[in-house]
């Protein structure tokens, strides 16, 4: 890195010299577009011009010939006349509606045209920025190598490549390079900081960057940061703007004809880094699983890095996020609330691995998937709908046919399962979204669709049990959430984000299907139970029980609790009317459940308590004790078959 340092030192000028040269390219092609887009405005109305005239004389030359066979009759004229009024504004409004789409559709083939150009200017001066870099670096080698000894070693002995390599799947991941996003916390707060101030180059821009980066990984970074922190697609740009102001540095972004990967590699080229943009489909806003590209809707475009030495991905644009406790960032030279701030961004998009990038990016070029084996674009289509948040989280598929497109037995059932890493299963909570896949109707002859899906765990692995309602086609939305017992119990509303999406198609549904008994929402069983309250089962350890008509259910607490009561569901019943059926008592550290049920059939019973101490009201999971009137926290549940058959 001392080459760099030097020349970002010292050598200055040689590369603000090729800016400005950049610069005029720039403001020559921008002039172009500029013509172009007069050109096209001044033809567009002059063809609209000509024909609304054309239009205009037709429906006049019939209403004068209409109008000279009904002389005679007045009344007849006056209603010709108001025909007339009335097809003028009509083909006044369907032209005007012709011209609208079409106008759009020229305007949107004249950005189209502008992004490809400019894309192809940055290419151009891309190169020549890395090849001016390269000179110097081997004018420093050179001159380097008669002061080196044999035995000194330094980075430069070992040089970033001159030409960019072809892409080759990295040899190692992630995770090998850094752990915990943590490491960048100076870089990224440097980062942060000059997002908050002025630069008129890029240059200038490109040195406050990384001029106390110490490797590749670190400048990519910093350029990362810097553009999710600068929230480009919020910016505001004024129409005058010229190009020699800062604002003028970013006004590809305010044309639309360049975007973050676009900007991203441009900025690399200025930090010496070898940067690609590659194009492809990508599973973004709008995409639902099942869905197949076979148009222009869903095509996208990233970059890969050379850092590590190795291509790795960014996405600058799905890594950019929101500023936490601010509503916009703060103006340059502020600095009244700067250090309150918090910038979210999404880490998974720098240097993603490639085996997890490709279940979002497919790229047109199938080297550029840089996976040992590649995928066709049928297997892209059918590899589950994941978002960041299922990788950041370590969940996995243990099933190998788990797909995208999930069909039902002749039953109706078909069953979902996510693995959790053994660091992540104490904290990890799940819900889930059941809908119809046509429309946003999440019910079924008025019963929420919820009540047609058991989720439960076992182990490491989290199971959704789909029983479809009826023949067609499903949405199953899976959200999770990673929290403390403590952070569980202090009743603050929890925010579940998606982390998967499944279409689930019911073909022919030979079973009539009854929903599940109306408890509170989540998993059944008692897994939960031990793993937020340490609530050990020592009866029951699945979320299914088969009973007679009375039930003993006992739990071991491994730190005090209190105030537990159990509830009953049973579809047709009311709740009220199975309170009675349901009690407790509690002997040292053991507390039991003693269930009287009225008659055969499937309950659903809630658990609920709260810690010694505690007040704790979970977000849509509580219950209220008509005595002591404490607000409880749901502790668990299980699906209980009674039936005669059952009893020992």
């Amino acid at each position: 890195m001392r080459f760099l340092y030097i020349f970002f030192c010292q050598d200055k000028d040689t590369q603000v010299r090729l800016e400005m040269k950049h610069r005029k390219e720039e403001d020559d092609l921008y002039r172009k577009f500029a013509r172009q887009r007069e050109e096209e405005e001044f033809k567009f109305k002059e063809e609209f011009r000509e024909e609304w005239e054309k239009e205009l004389e037709k429906l006049t030359s019939r209403f004068e010939r209409e109008l000279a066979n009904k002389r005679k009759k007045p009344d007849e004229q006056k209603v010709l006349t108001l025909r007339l009024q009335k097809e003028r504004e009509d083909l006044e409004k369907n032209l005007t509606l012709r011209r609208d789409k079409k106008k759009e559709s020229l305007t949107r083939k004249l950005l189209e045209h502008e992004r490809a150009a400019t894309a192809a200017l940055v290419e151009k001066q891309s190169k020549e920025m890395m090849n001016l870099i390269n000179e110097k670096r081997s004018e420093f080698m050179r001159a380097e190598s008669l002061y080196i000894d044999d035995d000194y070693q330094t980075e430069e002995l070992f040089p970033y490549p001159s030409n960019p390599p072809a892409p080759q799947p990295p040899g190692v991941a992630k995770t090998d390079i850094y752990h915990n996003p943590l490491v960048f916390a100076d870089i990224d707060q440097i980062a942060i900081s000059v997002a908050q101030e002025d630069q008129k180059t890029f240059t200038d821009l490109v040195r406050m960057l990384i001029g106390r980066c110490g490797s590749d990984v670190e400048k990519a970074r910093t350029i990362f940061r810097w553009i999710t922190v600068k929230n480009l697609n919020t910016m505001q740009f004024d129409d005058t703007v010229r190009t020699d102001t800062p604002m003028g540095l970013l006004r590809g972004i305010k044309h639309g004809t360049e975007s973050y990967h676009v900007l991203f590699k441009r900025i690399c080229s200025y930090a010496g880094l070898h940067c690609v943009v590659i194009k492809g489909y990508s599973k973004s806003a709008g995409y639902q699983p099942g869905v197949r590209f076979e148009d222009n809707r869903f095509r996208n475009s990233w970059n890969a890095v050379y850092v590590a030495g190795a291509w790795r991905f960014v996405q600058c644009n799905w890594g950019a996020r929101h500023l936490v406790n601010a509503k916009e960032v703060p103006k340059p030279g502020s600095k009244s609330k700067s250090d309150s701030l918090r910038y979210e961004y999404d880490d998974h998009y720098f240097l993603t691995d490639p085996k997890e990038f490709i279940y979002e990016f497919f790229p047109l070029q199938s080297e550029w998937q840089l996976l040992k084996t590649t995928i066709t674009l049928k297997e892209f289509e059918d590899l589950p709908f994941v978002r960041s948040l299922f990788f950041r989280y370590g969940l996995y598929f243990p099933d190998e046919n788990t797909k995208a497109v999930m069909v039902t037995d002749s039953t109706g059932a078909v069953t979902i399962r996510i693995g959790m890493p053994s660091n992540m299963q104490a904290s990890l909570i799940f819900h889930y979204n059941l809908k119809f896949y046509d429309n946003d109707t999440d019910t079924f002859e008025t019963i929420s669709l919820k009540r047609f899906v058991m989720q439960s765990v076992v182990g490491n692995v989290v199971a959704f049990r789909v029983h479809a309602p009826c023949s067609g086609a499903f949405l199953l939305d899976i959200f999770a959430n990673a929290v403390t017992p403590r952070e569980y119990l202090t009743g603050e509303p929890m925010k579940f984000k998606s982390v998967c999406k499944f279409k689930i198609v019911c073909e022919d549904l030979q079973t009539v299907m009854v929903p599940l008994p109306d408890c509170a929402s989540g998993e059944w069983g008692p897994m939960k139970a031990t793993r937020l309250f340490g609530l050990v089962p020592i009866t029951h350890q699945d979320a299914l029980i088969f009973a007679g008509r009375e039930l003993e259910c006992q739990f071991r607490m491994s730190r005090p609790l209190t105030d537990f009561m159990a509830t009953l569901h049973k579809n047709g019943s009311e709740e009220k009317r199975l309170a009675k059926y349901a009690t407790h008592y509690v002997t040292g550290d053991l507390v039991t459940f003693k269930i009287s049920f009225p008659e055969e059939g499937q309950y659903g019973m809630d658990i609920y308590t709260r810690e010694v101490n505690s007040m704790g009201n979970s977000s849509g999971n509580n219950a209220e004790q008509s005595n002591e009137k404490h607000l409880l926290t749901h502790c668990c549940k299980y699906l209980i078959n009674s039936s005669k058959r059952n009893q020992v």
